[in-house]
């Protein structure tokens, strides 16, 4: 643009300061990995019964469109591309409707149903975590042919990687199945877990990746899947597995200091989303929620996936009501309310 005497000054400052974000922006991707918690639509083209891409699922997404997405619309990761300046969403990975032009400024690797222990990605024939590596290495070589290998590696290095995942490795497999209760107590789980975190987060290290958010398990046990289970005590919340939760994520703040200390220029941050989620299960209605116990989808109370269905007449009209939308994951209002509550942490440690 060229400026005359006649140009307003205001618009003057206005570019000048677009400009400014613009440059200062230090994350030119956001890169995704993990669960259903933050799986943009790759178990479409998976043979597995958790899939999401039919309503009403994603039916207050952009256009009303079901995309995979755990979600009435959008999930984490879009709401902190769109707060670092980036898309409003962040696609699949897996999905034909993208190409690496799109994944150039955010791609998701997140399976549904999956876990840290690949036995866990095994129970409903999702992308084990060492799949999802296997993903991220293609990409980086189909960006490094579409970008040229200087700024392909600039993007790769500078990108904020989101990991959040957890939750079924002890709702899905630990708890459900008899294999790893045979062979650990819960705490030696843990523990199992957090020595295969720390072993993904070094080979992501080793791959050039350097700024991560590590998110840890949520309050678990006041999924409304927990709730509807738990009858002898009045369908509360699971405090078992809530305190489970804890205990794993107070290991997980641990492994994140130790690996900060142990690898030089990493910057891995652990994003706390069991506080803000639990404090709106126990104060829905300063947060605008009616309900809590039960969700959205059906009857809200273990239908998730292909049981969640358009056709049921107790579907909820209004999901901003709800904290969630199906038997197991949050709506996008919650989503939303989750990530503000983040998003200052992430902007001033990133950018």
């Amino acid at each position: 643009m060229a400026y005359t005497n006649t140009t307003p000054w205001l618009l003057v400052v206005t570019e000048l300061l677009i400009l400014v974000s613009i440059t200062e922006s230090k994350v030119p991707a956001i890169i995704v990995f993990g669960d259903s918690t933050v799986d943009a639509g790759n178990n479409n083209v998976v043979s597995t019964l958790l899939r999401s891409n039919f309503r009403p699922y994603g039916r207050d997404f952009a256009g009303g469109r079901p995309t995979g997405r755990f979600s009435n619309g959008r999930i984490p990761p879009d709401f902190i591309s769109e707060a670092f300046g980036l898309k409003p969403a962040v696609p699949a990975y897996l999905d034909p409707a993208y190409d690496i032009a799109d994944f150039a400024t955010g791609v998701c690797f997140a399976s549904a149903g999956t876990g840290y222990d690949n036995a866990t990605s095994d129970v409903l024939n999702v992308i084990p975590l060492w799949k999802e590596l296997e993903y991220y290495k293609e990409y980086q070589n189909k960006l490094r042919a579409h970008v040229g290998k200087a700024k392909a590696n600039e993007i790769l290095s500078e990108a904020l990687y989101l990991m959040s995942l957890g939750t079924n490795d002890f709702l899905e497999n630990y708890y459900i199945l008899p294999k790893r209760q045979s062979q650990f107590t819960v705490k030696q789980y843990e523990n199992f877990l957090i020595g295969l975190a720390g072993n993904f987060i070094r080979e992501l290290y080793s791959l050039g990746v350097r700024k991560i958010s590590l998110t840890g398990l949520p309050p678990m046990g006041c999924l409304p899947l927990e709730r509807a289970l738990n009858i002898l005590d009045q369908n509360e919340c699971v405090e078992k597995y809530n305190k489970v939760a804890l205990e794993f994520n107070g290991k997980l703040n641990r492994l994140v200091k130790r690996l900060n200390k142990e690898l030089p220029g990493l910057r891995l941050i652990s994003a706390d989303a069991y506080t803000i989620l639990y404090q709106i299960i126990k104060r829905p209605s300063l947060f605008g929620f009616d309900a809590v116990g039960v969700a959205c989808c059906s009857t809200g109370t273990f239908e998730m996936s292909y049981l969640c269905s358009e056709l049921n007449p107790l579907t909820c009209s209004d999901a901003n009501k709800y904290v969630f939308w199906d038997a197991f994951h949050p709506t996008e209002k919650t989503n939303h309310i989750i990530v503000n509550h983040l998003i200052d942490t992430l902007l001033a440690y990133f950018r």
